[in-house]
């Protein structure tokens, strides 16, 4: 792996279960990231555990969704804990082909039944990754994204390249606009193709809720995964963008 270019992706995992009828399809998503050839992958909706579905499915995996999906590909990963319940526990999760100089987990919770978190790892050259999932409502969202671009602000130096990547939840895109214009970051697709990738429902996508956004990069390209294979996978579509980062 070149550790000046990247091919990043991100995908709502749907916590391992497919769109339509209930059943697990983690060994199906972790073929079809493999395929993809990312290097970064960011995760949404990764479960870490769960008592319950160990126990009655057989199809389970013994470690934890991220170690599953990471296995022998990505050597390098992290995992936030955000949404804590009676059986188990789920989150955002990176993967890495190159080493973490460090990473942590900021709480971004600000309604009590909805628990999120913004994941922020560090790899080599001062890349700095964040893995985000905002909240559904408009208000709670305002909230996020005001603490999400103070903590940036805070901790991440104006010269170090940045990806933010995630579900943003973000469908009238006033977050995009936002941090566009506090954080001067790109979004990737709409860098190639002048608008925000339509991902949601994967079945028939509609609202622009995806994002790659960047810092410090130059972008090749991008693309919006909603193939058949993918569409069983999450009620998102994934994303996907090659870049470099910028010298000079």
């Amino acid at each position: 792996m070149s550790e000046t270019h990247f091919r990043v992706l991100t995908l709502n995992i749907h916590k391992g279960f497919s769109m339509g009828p209930k059943r697990l399809v983690l060994s199906h998503i972790r073929d079809h990231l493999r395929a993809s050839k990312a290097n970064l992958v960011f995760l949404q909706e990764v479960v870490g555990d769960h008592s319950l579905h160990r126990k009655r499915l057989r199809h389970w995996p013994d470690e934890s969704q991220m170690e599953f999906l990471a296995d022998t590909v990505w050597s390098h990963h992290a995992y936030g804990k955000n949404a804590i319940y009676q059986h188990g526990h789920h989150g955002n999760a990176i993967l890495s082909e190159l080493p973490f100089v460090s990473w942590d987990n900021i709480d971004a919770s600000f309604v009590n039944f909805s628990q999120r978190g913004f994941l922020h790892g560090t790899i080599s050259d001062d890349v700095h990754l964040l893995c985000i999932h905002l909240g559904l409502f408009e208000r709670e969202r305002q909230l996020q994204t005001r603490h999400l671009i103070d903590y940036i602000q805070r901790k991440v130096p104006d010269t170090a390249p940045l990806v933010i990547a995630g579900d943003l939840n973000d469908w009238r895109r006033t977050t995009h606009r936002t941090l566009k214009e506090k954080l001067g970051v790109v979004e990737a697709h709409e860098s190639v193709f002048g608008k925000c990738a339509e991902t949601f429902p994967a079945f028939f996508p509609m609202l622009p809720m995806d994002r790659i956004y960047l810092r410090g990069f130059d972008i090749h390209d991008c693309v919006k995964l909603s193939g058949t294979n993918w569409r069983e996978f999450s009620d998102h579509c994934a994303l996907i963008t090659d870049i470099e980062l910028t010298r000079g």
